[in-house]
């Protein structure tokens, strides 16, 4: 059940482009919406931030094994000369002292990974991070974000059909 809350989760707030003139979103076909902010958007970019600043948080809460604690995702940043796509990394585990996530959305503009792939969870490159505790959503700070610009009805919608609590 858990997986299908994340799953839908991300069917709205999939990943965010940033390199654009303002927020707007892509449709695709049978894939999540991506949701395309400037690259100077204050918000996202104090969202990033505190993602970064707080993921050590989210490494001690996956390392827990908190039976309360669960849909831990990651999204890390993936570049190519024009674009920067962020994008969740799911289903996360630890070798050898090294954390790696399976890719969650099917990438629109860089092409140097792909859906379902693994890949190594570079800190650096971290955009956001979050995890469910109770059905309330820790972290998410780009989502956050996203969700307080959407609609209220897209917002109810969105609240009805992710099953998570977000608290303000």
């Amino acid at each position: 059940m858990k997986n299908l809350q994340v799953k839908i989760l991300f069917l709205f707030i999939s990943l965010c482009i940033i390199s654009c003139n303002r927020t707007t979103k892509v449709e695709r076909k049978n894939e999540p919406t991506i949701y395309k902010t400037q690259s100077d958007d204050s918000e996202m970019k104090a969202a990033r931030k505190k993602a970064s600043e707080t993921l050590s948080q989210f490494f001690k809460a996956f390392e827990s094994k908190n039976s309360q604690f669960n849909s831990f995702s990651i999204k890390q940043t993936f570049s190519n000369k024009d674009y920067n796509e962020h994008i969740w990394l799911n289903n996360i585990f630890k070798k050898n002292h090294e954390y790696y996530g399976v890719v969650d959305n099917l990438p629109e503009y860089v092409k140097d990974v792909d859906l379902g792939d693994t890949v190594k969870i570079e800190n650096e490159k971290v955009s956001d991070w979050m995890y469910l505790e109770n059905s309330q959503l820790k972290g998410g700070y780009t989502i956050r974000v996203l969700r307080y610009r959407m609609t209220e009805d897209e917002r109810k919608k969105f609240d009805a059909e992710s099953g998570m609590v977000i608290k303000e």
